[in-house]
């Protein structure tokens, strides 16, 4: 059984877990293992998800699958001020995949996004990521692309892709 729960401050820690227990095997053909290990660093350090969730309104939850913490998502309401809630982030730990826990987590980000009132739900996948796959069998449609500097010489090279909800 899967259950889709609020991270608490304390669980930020398993957030990071995830987060490198699973980036390297979805970015592994894609990303540099110097790129992986700076993205991981600057995006999933603790102090970082810290402030995400206390400055930048960023709520995480967590998916436990029979007592295991197998994926994380995190999004924002009212994104730049607009009806758009954005999904900044949404993984899976490999051995949980194909289980319906990607799924779960992203029915349950457009739940409350549909109940706060948002009208669209955004995000970006980097454009040679396989779940892009996945969010169109979600309904996204991909509406732009955007190359994203993120310092130390690397780029996010990211399709951007929205459902109207």
């Amino acid at each position: 059984m899967i259950t889709i729960t609020t991270a608490a401050p304390e669980q930020l820690a398993i957030v990071q877990q995830i987060a490198y227990a699973t980036w390297p095997h979805t970015f592994g053909s894609i990303l540099s293992p110097t790129q992986i290990d700076y993205m991981l660093k600057m995006m999933y350090d603790l102090d970082v998800l810290t402030e995400s969730v206390e400055k930048k309104n960023v709520v995480f939850l967590l998916a436990n699958v029979d007592g295991v913490f197998g994926g994380f998502a995190g999004y924002e309401l009212h994104y730049k001020k607009e009806p758009v809630s954005k999904l900044h982030k949404i993984y899976v730990l490999p051995s949980m995949q194909g289980k319906n826990v990607g799924q779960a987590l992203m029915s349950e980000v457009e739940r409350i996004s549909r109940e706060a009132g948002m009208k669209k739900l955004s995000l970006n996948v980097n454009r040679d990521n396989k779940a892009a796959g996945f969010y169109e069998r979600n309904g996204f449609t991909k509406t732009g692309e955007e190359d994203i500097d993120i310092g130390d010489g690397f780029f996010m090279n990211d399709a951007i892709m929205t459902k109207k909800l």
